[in-house]
């Protein structure tokens, strides 16, 4: 919140204190000013006098915090209800104000992703298509969308664990057996929905439930081998069937964490106010070295994600993310992985974890959005020219592990950067480069200057892509070296 109140780029006005909650209904004012007696009755209401003053240029570019806790009795039925008169408050602020109103974007952390799909439900009910229309886009971050995985194991069990007992009650709202998750695609386009995956369960303070997290592991696949949590709530967990997702290298919660981490703030402001949104597919790859010949190998495939001029990532994935594609036992990484929107759509519940196949069909491997207005450098953009095209670098790793146990767990088969180089126009040209030499903001780094240099074989120090026939806004480009060799697939398209 206070990144976005400081921004220049995407500025926002706090309107904080123009709503308050209560437990029970209060009573309107002796003076409404220009709202209506129904904005100042009950237990979401307007302050007439805040409003006026801090809405007097608007409501666009302002910031709401819905502070459910508030409200009695506490129960996610009653916060959706609540959310869905804020919502509501808003829209007949902008109306006053002669604004248009597209709905509001929501950004929800942990439980409050709940408290969303409480709100689009209950706004679904009231009218058919409200929630579609009060609500333009969602962001949650380490949201338990699917329950906590560690209630599934035995009651003995949880009881020796120091701090669950004081969460019991807290922690049974998430059951992991139920499918309310379901819920978002009847109400809302889930397409519309961004899941933000934490998956650095070692820095999560609350070691109690990051040990509770690898003991649920051991109860469902028969293995402590892997985590795959913020420390908190599961990657599987954190996900919703259908919906877009990214992956941050962060806890659950704490000074550097999901909800404090400049990398979530990043990625829901480009989701909210992106120009374009990318797609990355793996269309062909072949692995030649790394194959155990007295054990039993499988490889993973992991790209990480990160912009020009910043440092965040908007995707991670690593050995150490546990977040992988695969297993992969052909070389080829062509082995049928389970489809992941169907593996979603089941309760956490259901025995093992089938969650680490691609992102979508056809070998999905990330989407996301960027914002051609930040190609320039912030911090220099009044002494340099601005940077040329969209600039971000590609993290590609692949690893292998001999399942066995006789040879080693984390072999690393290929791991390389290159840096991919976007000019939009129509058509739009992507560049591909193995290093920064090019890509600086003289005009050395201009179009003309690199399409004169690039070449189309995979080996080039600058790659020219190919396009897609028939597919106008698609191109393809090789990566290899030893080890690994692989052909990748494009999408850049207005958002």
């Amino acid at each position: 919140m206070l990144r976005a109140l400081k921004s220049s780029t995407y500025p926002y006005r706090d309107a904080t204190n123009v709503v308050g909650f209560y437990p029970e209904d209060v009573a309107p004012p002796a003076e409404l000013r220009t709202l209506s007696e129904d904005d100042v009755r009950g237990t979401v209401v307007l302050d007439p006098e805040t409003e006026e003053r801090v809405l007097a240029s608007g409501v666009g570019g302002t910031i709401w915090v819905y502070r459910y806790y508030d409200l009695q009795p506490r129960a996610l039925e009653r916060y959706g209800e609540g959310l869905q008169r804020l919502v509501e408050l808003i829209e007949r602020s902008a109306r006053r104000h002669g604004e248009p109103f597209s709905g509001v974007d929501v950004v929800a952390h942990s439980m409050g992703g709940l408290v969303v799909r409480e709100g689009l439900r209950s706004m679904q009910q009231e009218q058919d298509g409200s929630a579609r229309r009060l609500v333009h886009r969602v962001v949650t971050l380490g949201t338990p969308h699917r329950g906590i995985a560690f209630q599934r194991a035995p009651a003995w069990l949880l009881r020796m664990l120091p701090l669950l007992e004081k969460a019991e009650r807290e922690l049974s709202a998430f059951d992991p057996s139920k499918t309310a998750f379901t819920e978002w695609a009847r109400c809302f386009d889930v397409k519309r929905v961004l899941t933000v995956v934490g998956t650095n369960h070692r820095t999560y303070g609350a070691a109690a439930a990051s040990f509770a997290n690898r003991l649920s592991t051991l109860i469902d696949e028969g293995t402590l081998a892997t985590n795959r949590s913020d420390g908190l709530v599961k990657q599987a967990s954190a996900q919703l069937p259908g919906a877009p997702r990214t992956f941050v290298h962060k806890c659950h919660g704490g000074p550097d964490s999901l909800v404090t981490s400049r990398e979530a703030y990043e990625i829901a402001m480009r989701f909210f106010h992106g120009s374009h949104k990318v797609s990355l597919w793996l269309d062909q790859a072949e692995v030649s070295r790394g194959a155990d010949l007295f054990g039993r190998s499988e490889f993973y495939l992991g790209v990480s994600i990160k912009p020009r001029f910043v440092d965040f990532e908007l995707l991670h994935q690593s050995a150490e993310a546990e977040n992988c594609y695969g297993p992969f036992r052909r070389a080829d990484l062509s082995d049928d992985l389970h489809d992941l929107e169907t593996e979603l759509g089941k309760p956490l519940a259901e025995f093992g974890d089938r969650t680490t196949g691609w992102a979508g069909t056809d070998r999905l491997v990330w989407e996301g959005w960027i914002d051609s207005g930040l190609a320039a450098d912030p911090s220099t953009a009044s002494t340099r020219a601005p940077a040329q095209g969209l600039v971000f670098r590609l993290d590609i790793y692949v690893g292998e592990r001999d399942t066995y146990g006789i040879g080693f767990s984390d072999n690393v088969v290929f791991r390389k950067q290159y840096y991919a180089q976007v000019f939009p126009g129509a058509p739009w040209e992507l560049y591909v480069h193995t290093g920064e030499r090019y890509l600086g903001t003289d005009a050395s780094a201009g179009h003309d200057s690199v399409s004169a240099l690039a070449e189309r074989s995979a080996g080039a120090e600058i790659q020219e892509a190919v396009a897609v026939p028939g597919r106008p806004e698609e191109r393809t480009f090789r990566v290899g070296g030893t080890g690994f060799g692989a052909t990748f697939r494009l999408r850049v398209e207005e958002a």
